[in-house]
């Protein structure tokens, strides 16, 4: 097993290598684009393990941090310092568009309103959380969010953090997180932890909606009755054409897989109408079998190798008392994680 992840730690140099001798510089998320998400599918490195390349890298002296305003570029320490430069002034202001705050709200609900509007077409669960002003203007501007209440059966939130979307089939509630950022999500990323966190309090099944989904999040917290569904591109608003243009460029940023607007997409449509009713009791059980776990995971108190060894043991029926916990399986990574 590490003989396998050293193979793909040395193909990730490689890649790295090739990519910025051809582009000179670029920031993580490019480079996870060009590597973790396109190229030949034996060539593809997962996140965490592209992430352990560069920073081997950059002990060897062969690769450059650079910290800028809003975030780190990177290039070889062979590359000329002009060519850097100047690819910079092209780059920079590109990418710094996209971390704008009124566009990064905005391309919040670049998601959110298709999940809205798919929720809107079905007919086989009730749902609370609604946009109220989708015909009065464009996406230029950000859109009027109705949130549910603050209490569900009497249970609320920490610290009255919402989820997105609350759903209803008979006595299944779930709560619907929709994430239209770039990088990808890990068991132990923010997003989750948050998510699982709010659905403990309520005792509601939780949903994630986002771009890229690990393996590993699949592999443990499915198990778990946490539900995950992958869009595999990132929405922008119509609006923002000229910068989707740019991004996508594969000279530029290359996030080849950015879609414009806010209505949903067929593969959106069939997990809302068909899939999702037919998983929440099914994952209502095992949520229930797994919540005292999923609480102290959520709340701090159990770090991730505990919590996985743990619910792999229940899952397997053997006893879960019996430290060290096992290390995560080839391909879930570690506490390393980015």
């Amino acid at each position: 097993m590490a003989d396998l992840t050293n193979r793909r730690i040395a193909l990730a140099k490689r890649r790295l290598t090739n990519i910025l001798t051809k582009h000179s510089v670029a920031t993580m998320r490019t480079l996870e684009q060009k590597i973790s998400d396109a190229g030949p599918t034996n060539q593809r490195i997962d996140p965490h393990l592209l992430t352990k390349a560069h920073l081997e890298l950059e002990r060897e002296g062969k690769l450059v941090r650079l910290q800028r305003a809003k975030s780190h570029w990177f290039h070889l320490a062979e590359t000329n310092e002009n060519a850097v430069r100047q690819r910079l002034q092209v780059l920079e202001p590109i990418h710094d568009a996209t971390l704008e705050g009124n566009f990064v709200r905005r391309l919040g609900q670049a998601l959110e309103i298709p999940v809205f509007k798919a929720l809107q077409g079905q007919t086989k669960l009730h749902f609370l959380g609604a946009f109220t002003d989708l015909s009065d203007h464009d996406d230029s501007s950000l859109y009027r969010k109705e949130e549910h209440p603050e209490y569900v059966n009497g249970l609320s939130m920490p610290q009255k953090k919402k989820l997105d979307f609350l759903i209803f089939r008979g006595e299944v509630v779930a709560g619907i997180e929709v994430k239209n950022t770039r990088p990808w999500v890990y068991p132990d990323s923010e997003e989750v932890v948050e998510l699982i966190a709010k659905c403990c309090a309520i005792n509601a099944v939780p949903i994630l909606i986002a771009r890229r989904i690990h393996y590993a999040t699949f592999s443990v917290l499915s198990n778990c009755g946490v539900i995950l569904h992958q869009t595999y591109n990132q929405r922008y608003p119509k609006a923002d054409e000229q910068l989707a243009a740019l991004a996508r460029d594969k000279n530029l940023l290359g996030y080849h897989d950015i879609r414009l607007g806010n209505d949903p997409d067929v593969r959106l449509i069939k997990f809302i109408h068909t899939n999702l009713p037919g998983l929440l009791d099914r994952f209502r059980e095992s949520f229930e079998n797994f919540m005292d776990l999923l609480r102290a995971y959520a709340q701090r108190e159990m770090g991730y190798r505990e919590f996985a060894g743990r619910s792999k043991r229940r899952l397997r029926g053997e006893p879960e008392d019996l430290p060290p916990f096992e290390a995560p399986d080839e391909g879930e990574g570690g506490d390393d994680w980015i």
